[in-house]
């Protein structure tokens, strides 16, 4: 039995606006917490201990991070070598320059010949011997249309048309490098992709027209003992015989990943028999707080009401409220602040309600007719800052309507407090009014 341990989707100095800056180091918070989980990982392949680390690719947000971030993920990464743990080191899609043109980011490890460290950055088999036995390792990094067709090729061919050439021409590449494997010894497959039955979460988005989708039907063969995945963010199991895991990211990137566990795969690893373990990691929470508020009297009662009914220390918090332009005045933005000075930092966003965007009430609806009367009466319900002249402004519609003189308009209702620059002439002052 060869014990591994899984992981994916690292993304280190990712997500630097939902932090702040630590004080004493100078550093993003969300970068510690980055880093800081990196370190559970390695903490419990080193505990363990295992015999392998696949990770699965993504290692940085981009092919080109920052010097205290690379040193950092070498940090963690050196503490395997130390303990004689071979890794491999998957190349992803956030991994590459340009796409594949330009090299990867990872490749220095190969460059430099750390001990111990594979990097896969093109389809190969790679036969590595571990202190629980000899293992084959499939490495499919994140693959272009460009890495597998040229430009001739797809000359004149529909969008569906290439797809179909892509995954022809990576089944033909994959079986040539099955068939030299050594039946007598288990294999893992190593990919970095979007399978079409995998749930996908933002890494869809941030790959869209990059990559293409691979049957999970090329990758179930049964002389897979294990298909470790990555680059999508949500982790799940999408087959058994053989095991196709993608353990998902390590953190959560953002607020698209709120309700997602995290974690990685322990893998106990036989020819037929692999069983495996989610291990889940304590993350930051993310917690989302919305409110609509555009048809209550008080919007601040009911904010600070919210805000006390969850727990929020240490989270990333984002409070998203509907309401009315003429409610903004009612919320006191300070009070709002000190609600929330237990999160980790926290956001907070208005959308604002526009009264012609409001769903229209039954007696209003399409198809229906009401008297101007009832039309007036349901306009000023739901109208509560008209409140205060309801009375008045039905009593002069209805004196209106019934070609009745008014003696007198209310004071309330006068023609100055409604049109201040033009005063009207007395025979066209009901007209105006209505």
């Amino acid at each position: 039995m060869i014990k591994i341990l899984h992981l994916s989707d690292i993304h280190l100095g990712s997500g630097f606006s939902h932090g702040r800056v630590n004080p004493e180091t100078g550093l993003n918070s969300r970068f510690e917490d980055f880093v800081a989980t990196l370190g559970r990982c390695m903490d419990r392949a080193i505990a363990e201990p295992v015999d392998l680390v696949l990770f699965g690719g993504d290692a940085f947000p981009d092919a080109t991070p920052l010097p205290i971030v690379q040193e950092a993920f070498a940090a963690q990464f050196r503490r395997l070598v130390d303990a004689n743990i071979p890794t491999v080191l998957l190349v992803g899609n956030h991994d590459q320059h340009s796409q594949g043109a330009g090299g990867a980011s990872l490749c220095i490890y190969r460059t430099l010949g750390v001990p111990g460290f594979l990097v896969g950055d093109r389809l190969e088999t790679h036969r590595i011997q571990t202190r629980g036995g000899a293992v084959q390792v499939i490495t499919l990094p994140w693959l272009t249309r460009s890495a597998l067709l040229t430009r001739p090729e797809t000359d004149g061919l529909s969008l569906l048309e290439v797809n179909h050439l892509l995954i022809d021409r990576l089944r033909v590449a994959l079986e040539g490098e099955i068939r030299r494997l050594d039946p007598s010894l288990p294999t893992v497959l190593l990919g970095h992709l979007m399978t079409d039955t995998a749930r996908f979460g933002a890494e869809r988005f941030l790959a869209v027209g990059k990559g293409f989708t691979v049957p999970l039907s090329l990758l179930t063969r049964p002389c897979f003992d294990y298909v470790a995945l990555g680059h999508v963010h949500r982790h799940q199991v999408l087959a058994e015989q053989p095991y196709v895991v993608y353990p998902g990211s390590i953190e959560r990137v953002d607020f698209s990943e709120e309700q997602e566990s995290k974690g990685y795969i322990l893998v106990e690893l036989e020819r037929g028999q692999t069983q495996i373990e989610f291990c889940p990691l304590p993350v930051r929470p993310f917690k989302t707080l919305r409110a609509n508020l555009s048809q209550l009297e008080d919007p601040q009662a009911e904010l600070l009401k919210l805000i006390a009914a969850n727990p929020l220390d240490g989270a990333v918090v984002r409070l998203v409220y509907q309401a009315r332009s003429e409610q903004l005045d009612q919320i006191d933005a300070q009070a709002l602040h000190q609600a929330l000075a237990s999160a980790h930092t926290y956001s907070m966003q208005v959308e604002l309600m526009s009264q012609l965007a409001r769903p229209r009430l039954p007696e209003m609806g399409t198809g229906q007719s009401a008297d101007p009367i009832t039309a007036l009466q349901t306009y000023l319900d739901n109208q509560p800052h008209l409140s205060a002249l309801s009375a008045e402004l039905m009593a002069a519609a209805t004196a209106l309507l019934a070609h009745e003189p008014l003696e007198r308009l209310p004071e309330s209702l006068s023609t100055r407090s409604i049109q201040p620059e033009i005063e009207p002439e007395p025979e066209t002052a009901q007209l105006r009014l209505l």
